[in-house]
């Protein structure tokens, strides 16, 4: 089972896996371990990441990039509109209200939703994981902002769908980055001590967030999370590129903003001077050639005046780390120690006010890049049952309070209230108890429209089905259990009716009194599945709660469900019925439309594959070409005749200038064909190069062979000892053998050197690897036959020397072997035979 965390940036993305050795972020293709969040449409396929950032001039219009902000948000959002006019991409309304992407995709203009272009990105980055892995990848945990509402979380979950990928979880960020600071501390208070708080602030392109977290052994809280949306590292890009815009166009008279192109340069450049000011305080030049017109413009920036332009943005940073105390009810002095991430936390001025604010220095134990990312591999690593990991429970919150509103029968309007108050740990369930004789809707809805950085604060509809009243007409009791999940979105998860069946005529009726408002208790849900320490501990408070919530009339409020009645205690007896519930989401893919957009995405991803194919084919057809071309005038020039040369390279020629016309955008077949018809011309000569390279070499081998063999023979002659147990037949074999072989070798060598090089060889090099193969397997078995063993006679073996002080000469004296024993040793007179030196 695949463990990978996915960081989906708003400029860049990361990819982590967990693996034996630990968490390891992973590189893409370009061993780059950032993957720009950009997809760009061509005419055969599309670009993703890297690929897709180069052509963000070149292909403006259809080059997708800082489209995570539209998940889940209309086209009339006022946020929509307002990042319309930078962009240099179409956005569309598409039927269903929501933001679309307009691009040119396979000569034909497409609308795209944004689940739909965020599920290519993560697309690519299954295929990075996977290429690491080296097996499929499914299950993954995505990071979103810490801010985001209901419709954004389930956008993201949708467009994990359309990658295939099964999202664990969907974790705000800068808990993943409290998850990657805490679970390797060893030092963490124990769970009865007082918890350690430590501060997390996220910076990064487009948005700022920070949260406070408590720390024990094993376990995360986090109680409070504060944001700033719009902050960002995009922000001080735009103070600059509004400086270089009004500059440029005072000196050479530039309208910048009338082109897009000269735009998003600009913005680059400024991009890239913004990070050399973070280290460097000295004036820093601002070039850029051929800017607009053919126009060349420079100018200088440095760190004071840029941070002087920065005052408004750097007085946003201390409203959230103050929020953020006030909210969790500490003090600064309650904070062990402020941990930064996020690119845009580099900035010093930025760095500084945090500092300042905490009166203490920032920490940056953790990679400013990547905690995120491996947060999310930590994340999915606990939720697999693929990997053991340290035991680590992880309580999230609630930013925005929820609040349910439904149709009252006895008060003839409407009524409300809060079921998770504003940072209420999450996951959590809670059930309500309503009375009703029919179906009836609940709204949910958030309760702060004004904290909300979204237009709608509905959330959805839940129409609860097939209520029906008690046979003796009475409302019938129905239980409702609301939650919100562990991606951080909310549900009425079931709803069930309570049948009550009375034995006893004369009993004491149940408070369901017709003429009575329903009743609204809330309890904790014991069976929900997230049974960590943190909501064990919130189960008394929210019992607390539910009673305060109750809004039963006064004739009912002195009366209690668990006292008794007065009269005889009757026999009840009831039963549960589970009831259907129509989601009518604010924000939501139909199913149909979901699975057409998966099977879309499989097309594209098979039209990409395909268009790869035919421009490697096209590529290696480009490539053999210059390859040939260089070596015929190379190390091939002596291997082939000028005629031959000749032809060749005007074929090479024709081919190379067909190339950049009529096979500009050819088939994958015709490429195929095309170089299969060069290699014909082609594997000739460089066989002929190859064989002159490697004859040599096994020619070489066999004369080897061929002087050991001659040398045992002669040593055989000359009666030499080491030879002498060699049967002289034998020995004669080997001797014809070899000459056999010399005089085949000597008529192959001068026929070869005969030859010329620009012909094919007599004789090539696998024909004389067969003729030392032939040679050993005569002569081998005869030369390297073992000398047999002499063997003393019986009467000449002397017993063998006592192993130890003789006759009794110390007391740890040892018995003599025995004639067993002694057999067995190598005879004295035996002569070791030396190993035969045939190489």
């Amino acid at each position: 089972m695949s463990v990978v965390g996915i960081d989906l940036g708003f400029q860049s993305c990361y990819v982590a896996v967990a693996r034996a050795g630990g968490i390891e972020t992973i590189a893409n293709e370009y061993s780059d371990r950032s993957t720009p969040s950009c997809i760009s449409f061509g005419p055969k396929n599309r670009s993703i990441g890297a690929a897709a950032k180069s052509q963000v001039i070149s292909n403006a219009k259809n080059t997708v990039q800082s489209f995570k902000r539209f998940h889940g948000r209309a086209f009339s959002d006022p946020f929509v509109q307002a990042e319309k006019a930078s962009l240099a991409y179409e956005l569309v309304q598409l039927p269903t209200g929501s933001t679309g992407i307009k691009a040119m995709y396979m000569e034909e203009e497409r609308n795209f939703t944004i689940e739909q272009v965020t599920g290519m990105l993560l697309t690519k980055l299954k295929e990075t994981a996977e290429n690491a892995l080296k097996k499929p990848v499914v299950d993954c945990v995505v990071s979103v902002p810490s801010f985001y509402t209901d419709a954004e979380r389930r956008s993201v979950m949708d467009a994990t769908q359309i990658a295939g990928l099964n999202c664990l979880r969907l974790i705000n960020e800068t808990t993943a980055v409290a998850l990657a600071y805490g679970i390797y501390k060893q030092d963490l208070p124990a769970l009865e001590e007082k918890p350690r708080n430590v501060v997390f602030v996220d910076m990064g392109h487009s948005a700022y967030q920070v949260s406070v977290c408590a720390f024990n052994k094993g376990k995360l809280k986090v109680l409070a999370t504060a944001f700033d949306t719009t902050l960002g590292g995009r922000k001080f890009d735009d103070m600059l590129v509004e400086y270089f815009c009004e500059e440029f166009g005072k000196k050479y008279k530039l309208d910048i903003r009338s082109k897009i192109r000269a735009l998003l340069r600009l913005s680059q450049e400024c991009e890239k001077l913004k990070k050399l000011m973070s280290a460097n305080a000295s004036d820093l030049p601002m070039n850029i050639e051929c800017f607009m017109n053919d126009i060349d413009v420079s100018g200088t920036m440095n760190r004071s005046k840029f941070l002087e332009m920065c005052d408004g943005l750097l007085a946003r940073v201390e409203p959230p780390l103050r929020s953020v105390l006030e909210q969790a009810k500490l003090k600064k002095e309650d904070i062990y120690a402020v941990e930064i991430v996020g690119g845009t936390t580099r900035i010093p001025a930025v760095k500084e006010k945090i500092s300042k604010f905490f009166g203490k220095e920032v920490s940056t134990t953790l990679n400013a890049d990547e905690a995120v990312a491996r947060g999310c591999a930590l994340q999915c690593a606990i939720l697999s049952p693929a990997f053991k990991v340290r035991e680590f429970s992880i309580t999230d919150l609630i930013p925005y309070p929820i609040s349910l509103r439904w149709n009252s029968p006895a008060e003839e309007g409407l009524s409300d209230c809060e079921v998770f108050p504003k940072n209420h740990a999450s996951p959590f369930s809670k059930v309500l108890t309503f009375y009703r004789k029919e179906p009836f809707t609940l709204e949910a809805y958030y309760s702060c429209p004004k904290e909300l950085p979204y237009p709608d604060p509905a959330i959805a509809h839940f129409l609860v089905q097939k209520v029906t009243p008690q046979t003796d007409g009475s409302s019938s009791k129905v239980k409702v259990k609301v939650r919100v999940n562990i991606h951080g979105i909310f549900s009425v998860s079931s709803a069930s009716l309570v049948e009550v069946h009375k034995s006893d005529e004369n009993e004491e009726p149940m408070e369901t009194d017709q003429h009575a408002k329903e009743e609204e208790k809330m309890q904790v849900d014991q069976e929900e599945q997230q049974k960590t320490e943190e909501q064990q501990q919130a189960q008394p408070e929210n019992k607390a709660e539910s009673e305060e919530m109750e809004t039963t009339q006064a004739d009912l409020k002195d009366k209690k469900v668990d006292q008794p009645p007065q009269a005889k205690k009757a026999k009840v007896k009831t039963t549960t019925v589970d009831l259907p519930i129509e989601n009518q989401l604010v924000w939501q893919i139909g199913k149909d439309m979901l699975n057409l957009f998966i099977e879309n995405e499989g097309k594209m991803i098979m039209q990409d594959k395909l268009e790869k194919e035919r421009n490697d084919a096209k590529n290696a057809v480009e490539e053999y070409v210059y390859d040939m071309r260089d070596k015929l005038c190379g190390v091939y020039e002596k291997f082939v005749s000028e005629d031959d040369r000749n032809s060749f390279t005007l074929k090479l020629e024709d081919t190379e200038n067909w190339l950049y016309e009529d096979g500009e955008d050819q088939p994958k077949q015709i490429y195929i064909d095309k170089l299969a018809e060069l290699k014909a011309l082609g594997q000739p000569i460089q066989a002929r190069y190859q064989e002159s390279e490697e004859r040599p070499k096994a020619f070489e081998e066999l004369g080897k062979h061929i002087q050991q063999y001659m040398k045992t023979v002669l040593a055989f002659k000359a009666k030499d000892e080491q030879y002498d147990h060699l049967d002289e037949a034998d020995v004669a074999k080997v001797e014809k053998s070899t000459n056999e072989a010399t005089e085949w070798m000597n008529n192959h060598l001068n026929l070869q050197n005969k030859r010329s090089l620009t012909l094919d060889p007599v004789i090539k090099a696998k024909d004389i690897q067969a003729k030392i193969k032939e040679l050993t397997s005569i002569c081998n078995p005869i030369v390297r036959k073992p000398k047999p063993k002499v063997e003393l006679p019986k009467e000449e073996q002397k017993p063998p020397e006592p192993n130890g002080p003789v006759d009794g000469q110390g007391e740890g004296s040892t018995a003599a072997p025995t004639a067993e024993q002694s057999a067995d040793a190598p005879p004295a007179a035996e002569k070791k035979l030396p190993e035969m030196d045939i190489d």
